[in-house]
């Protein structure tokens, strides 16, 4: 017969909580959490005003998130992150906050590089690869969104290939599109795989609400290992051009209608265009404008506008020779063209 402490005993047991049986897949979600939150940052943007009395102080202009790229205290976060501001904190995992400089930005494609004073042992992120990533894989982001530090947040990478407006007329192409909800205050955050790696920069979401809906995108991790590294070695990206300008849409509509292509405006003396016999706007008598040549194509891409001409551009490096094709008296000419570092 069962004693009343026996009984008390197994009653204890029954009802006394028991550990939780994780799944394979939620082990692995927790391990790159806490491999990769220590590397992910917030990032404040501040401007300095001044009153009547010329006093100095602060105005926020923003926030957003960013992660250590190297142990020389060098973050990424996006340019829009960054954009206005005169000064800049960075507040670490263990609430550490730290004065940040900006290094350099390439508004084109939204990234940034900051700098952090004096800075502490620091753990950069796992950078990874965007080359080979397959729609349905798993993708993590972590950042700050709302002000809500190091929220984890998972879903799957919905599509490839996206083109998304960027900042100067022109779009960033083959963006990441994924699910993971990203909300305002995740710009500049990892996105991950599920190696804990980094595949790209979580920069803006698609809502009318301002809310996550899920659709959210990324700077591929090509960019960022492309494009970072130019920034910290010079503070600038090294940007491939033909030495030309180009006239506006407006322009172009007066002189040839809505034909496809980009009208060259001028060619700049001594240049790669120039030296390659690139033709020009010329004045004829009474000062109406003659158009010399319209480019229609770079390589293998098509060039109907100012932006397909920047993102042919883009895809090639400073010394290469492109074929250029332009519409010349009608007909078209193809002109190989050196590219040089037009900054």
């Amino acid at each position: 017969m069962m004693t009343r402490s026996v009984l008390a005993l197994a009653v204890c047991a029954a009802f006394a909580p028991r550990a939780l049986a994780l799944l394979p897949e939620e082990q692995n979600t927790i391990r790159i959490f806490k491999e990769a939150s220590p590397s992910v940052v917030f990032v404040t943007n501040v401007a300095i005003g001044q009153n009547a009395f010329m006093d100095e102080f602060a105005i926020p202009q923003g926030a957003g998130s960013g992660f250590v790229w190297d142990d020389q205290g060098h973050v990424v976060t996006n340019f829009h992150v960054v954009q206005g501001g005169d000064a800049f904190l960075v507040t670490l995992r263990d609430q550490t906050q730290l004065e940040a400089k900006v290094v350099g930005v390439d508004p084109a494609k939204d990234i940034a590089v900051l700098k952090v004073e004096r800075a502490p042992k620091l753990k950069p992120i796992q950078v990874g690869s965007s080359d080979d990533l397959q729609v349905g894989q798993t993708a993590i982001a972590i950042g700050n969104p709302f002000g809500l530090d190091h929220s984890l947040s998972k879903g799957v990478i919905s599509a490839l290939g996206r083109q998304v407006q960027g900042i100067g007329g022109v779009t960033i192409r083959d963006m990441i599109q994924t699910d993971a909800a990203i909300n305002p205050g995740n710009s500049g955050g990892p996105l991950l795989d599920s190696d804990g790696h980094l595949i790209g920069m979580n920069t803006m979401i698609f809502s009318r609400s301002g809310s996550s809906a899920g659709v959210g995108f990324a700077v591929p991790a090509a960019f960022l290992k492309r494009i970072v590294p130019e920034l910290i070695k010079t503070g600038h990206v090294v940007r491939p051009g033909m030495g030309v300008t180009i006239l506006t849409s407006g322009q172009k509509y007066y002189l040839i209608g809505d034909q496809d292509g980009v009208v060259i405006n001028a060619v700049e003396p001594g240049g790669p265009a120039a030296k390659a016999g690139l033709r020009g706007l010329r004045r004829l008598p009474g000062g109406r404008a003659a158009v010399g040549d319209v480019i229609v194509g770079v390589g293998e891409a098509p060039v109907k506008d100012f932006d397909d001409l920047y993102n042919a551009l883009d895809s090639y490096k400073v010394g290469d020779t492109v074929k250029v094709r332009v519409l010349r008296g009608g007909r078209e000419v193809e002109v190989p063209v050196k590219l040089v570092d037009i900054r």
